[in-house]
C-alpha cells in the first residue's frame, strides 16, 4: 500500500510538472516570497509594489533608473550606466537567482529610500515585478 501512495504521489508531481513547469523566476521568486513570509510578512500586493516602485522618495524612485516602461531599457541616474529592462517577459535573466535579487534590493532600497526595504516592500515588488 505504501509503495502504490508513493507511486500515485509521484505520478500526480510528474503531471503537475508537465502541466506548466516551473521557470527558474518563479522559484526563486516563489523561495523569497516565503523567506519574506517567516520575516513576518503578510499577503503581498502587487499594487502596493507597484505603487513602491513610483513612489519618490526626496528626488529618487525605482524609475529613476528603471524606467516607469519595464519593457525598456533603463539608465543609471548617477553613473549612466545602461540598465537591461526589468521586464523578465523580455529579459530572462531577471528574476532567476535569489542572491543577486536580495543584493540589488539592498543596494537600490538603500540608494532610493534612504533604508533597506522592509519584507513586505520586497515581496510587494517581487509579485508585481514577475508580472511584467
Amino acid at each position: 500500500m505504501m509503495i502504490k501512495t508513493m507511486l500515485i504521489g509521484s505520478l500526480l508531481a510528474a503531471v503537475a510538472l508537465a502541466v506548466k513547469p516551473a521557470s527558474a523566476a518563479d522559484s526563486a521568486v516563489d523561495d523569497l516570497l516565503g523567506q519574506y513570509r517567516a520575516a513576518g510578512a503578510t499577503s503581498f500586493d502587487k499594487s502596493a509594489g507597484a505603487a513602491l516602485w513610483q513612489k519618490d522618495f526626496d528626488g529618487k524612485s525605482c524609475t529613476s533608473c528603471h524606467g516607469a516602461d519595464l519593457t525598456q531599457p533603463g539608465k543609471h541616474k548617477k553613473t549612466g550606466k545602461s540598465i537591461k529592462p526589468m521586464a523578465a517577459s523580455l529579459n530572462p535573466e531577471r528574476l532567476t537567482d535569489s542572491s543577486k535579487i536580495e543584493k540589488w534590493f539592498l543596494r537600490n532600497c538603500k540608494w532610493t529610500l534612504g533604508r533597506e526595504c522592509t519584507a513586505q516592500e520586497k515581496g510587494d515588488v517581487l509579485i508585481w515585478l514577475r508580472e511584467q
